[in-house]
């Protein structure tokens, strides 16, 4: 099982910056869900600002989430 997520602060351009709970800290970009079902709604930088953890993975307001396993497969891994 991949690690889950422990904190996300959002980035400009649709990036999050995750820490996972082994430590990593990983970089996931989300342009790429942006124009997909519930996802377009993220498209509002103010809404998807509000990415908050729960149970481990991603989440916002509307009940959008990403699964943790896509976020750590497809991040990359940060530099800081």
């Amino acid at each position: 099982m991949n690690p889950r997520v422990k904190s996300v602060i959002p980035q400009k351009n649709y990036r999050l910056y995750l820490t996972f709970t082994d430590g990593d800290k990983r970089i996931y970009d989300c342009s790429s869900l942006l124009n997909f079902g519930v996802f377009q709604e993220l498209r509002d930088e103010s809404y998807f600002n509000q990415a908050t953890v729960l149970d481990g993975t991603v989440i916002w307001p509307h009940d959008q989430d990403i699964c943790p396993d896509t976020l750590y497969l497809d991040s990359i891994k940060s530099e800081t």
